[in-house]
């Protein structure tokens, strides 16, 4: 069975294609870097919402 040829479409588009992933990675990335300076820096603590442990299931009062 033969393969039939590409459309031309195709052809037009893959240039654009090709800056939008290159556009996406390059965002993604940004992200990383970012986020890989931000928690790797002295001066970083986490916010006293989790650091007290708000949200952490508790047990409040009763016997075990």
């Amino acid at each position: 069975m033969a393969l039939r040829p590409e459309h031309e479409i195709h052809g037009r588009r893959k240039s654009l294609n090709i800056g939008v992933g290159l556009m996406l990675g390059g965002f993604v990335l940004l992200v990383m870097v970012l986020t890989f300076t931000k928690i790797t820096s002295a001066e970083f603590q986490l916010p006293a919402s989790q650091a007290k442990g708000v949200g952490e299931q508790t047990t409040v009062g009763g016997t075990d």
